[in-house]
């Protein structure tokens, strides 16, 4: 039924894995690199402008790096749909096997920052609207964001400022993934997040170890013992007053998980429940990062102060505010031989459950049906977008869908990111039909 829209993305497909090649190119890492992230975005504007998107525009926030728009309008009776991706992505980090700005097709999967996330969600959409020659059958409005990868810190001003250019009645967000490679998905609630530092201290300065040694503490040894508290024997969290959402789980198998996490021989699964459930339906905890002297050059003096980097993921139905107050409480408390301690809240996001009924839904999902060839897996994740609870408080009427290309061997975030581009032409297929079948209803 559909073979005219998939053979026409069959046709363009050698075209947009090139200019996904050319956004790879672009390091546009938003934490450290604004004139790149620019460049990103004057790109992007010209692939918009090449789709036949109209009004296609840079839009600005002062102080933010820019988000680049473009629309077709609706036809008369028809829905509009705003497609959503970002075009930052994180640094490069170490481990690379190659260069991680110049993509390389390796076993059918394209290697380099941004490959999956999000670059990919970009050419995806552009690919939608492209398949229909430009006239596709409902209004499509287009918003590429520039502050993913630093927690869309000003997305709130941007849906402020623009919102009623971006007003739509469907939300397509590109920045997920796939259950598995070949198994089309569809993310149905988050995670939400809280991060603090914490510091202790024992004494004003440094002191001698062997004189003062067994007399009084040394801060990271009162901040190992603090840190400790934050987990039970078992490995789950001990921060009273969090909450825990109901057991959830699918497929998933101990190798596969061991796989995908590069988990070192021997260690071991730590905390109760599923392995679905472990990210998708409980809380956890992990140091992100630790403040001392290094172990190059340590001297044998007591260390008066030391400070952790502490991150909390939140269930489903878990709030922000009581979780942050939760985790200083617990930290203030906790604290052992009298240390000082002092705690600092940061960031936070909150999680975030989908509604996956409507025809939106249904669209989507004959969609998947339609270019996979197997039905679509709704799915948790353990990570947090906090952006998607904006959108849904800026247009509560609308129906906000979470999908994306890649997949758990994506690597996003880490070294050797790659998308599968047998995944990726699917993917750029099925949100083609999609657009068909919001029209017809």
């Amino acid at each position: 039924m559909f073979d005219e829209l998939k053979n026409r993305v069959n046709e363009l497909f050698p075209t947009l894995v090139d200019e996904l090649r050319e956004l790879v190119r672009i390091p546009s890492v938003s934490a450290t690199q604004p004139d790149d992230v620019r460049r990103s975005a004057e790109h992007v504007v010209g692939l918009l402008e090449a789709s036949f998107f109209r009004n296609v525009q840079l839009l600005e926030i002062e102080g933010a790096h820019p988000a680049v728009f473009g629309e077709i309008p609706a036809p008369e009776g028809a829905p509009t749909v705003l497609l959503y991706a970002h075009h930052d992505v994180q640094p490069a980090g170490f481990g690379w096997t190659d260069d991680p700005w110049e993509p390389r097709e390796i076993d059918g999967r394209l290697f380099g920052r941004g490959s999956s996330d999000d670059k990919a969600g970009i050419i995806m959409h552009l690919a939608a609207v492209r398949a229909h020659d430009g006239k596709p059958p409902v209004g499509v409005k287009v918003f590429i964001e520039g502050e993913e990868e630093i927690g869309s810190a000003n997305l709130v001003a941007f849906l402020e400022t623009y919102g009623e250019m971006l007003a739509s009645d469907a939300i397509v967000i590109a920045d997920a993934g796939n259950w598995r490679v070949g198994v089309p998905s569809f993310t149905t609630s988050l995670r939400g997040l809280v991060d603090c530092v914490v510091e202790v201290r024992t004494l004003e300065n440094s002191v001698h170890s062997g004189m003062f040694g067994g007399v009084f503490p040394d801060a990271l040894t009162v901040l190992a013992r603090l840190l400790a508290t934050l987990h039970d024997g078992a490995g789950n969290v001990a921060v009273a007053g969090v909450h825990i959402g109901p057991e959830a789980g699918l497929d998933l198998t101990e190798a596969e998980v061991r796989s995908q996490a590069g988990a070192v021989e021997g260690v071991e699964i730590i905390g109760d429940g599923s392995l679905e459930a472990k990210t998708w339906s409980r809380p956890s905890i992990s140091v992100l990062g630790v403040d001392g002297p290094p172990v190059e050059g340590a001297v044998n003096a007591l260390i008066p102060s030391a400070r952790a980097k502490i991150s909390m993921r939140l269930a489903p139905g878990d709030n922000s505010k009581t979780a942050m107050a939760a985790l200083v409480t617990h930290l203030e408390s906790h604290v052992e031989w009298g240390a000082r301690v002092r705690v600092t809240p940061g960031s936070s996001g909150e999680a975030f459950e989908l509604d996956t009924t409507g025809p939106a839904y249904d669209a989507f999902r004959t969609a998947f049906v339609e270019a996979w060839g197997t039905e679509t897996v709704d799915m948790g994740v353990g990570g947090s977008i906090p952006f998607v609870a904006a959108f849904s408080e800026a247009y509560p009427r609308a129906a906000i869908l979470l999908t994306g290309v890649g997949d758990p061997t994506s690597a996003i975030h880490g070294p050797n990111e790659s998308v599968d581009l047998e995944d990726f032409r699917k993917a750029c297929q099925a949100e083609a039909i999609a657009l068909t079948l919001l029209a017809q209803q």
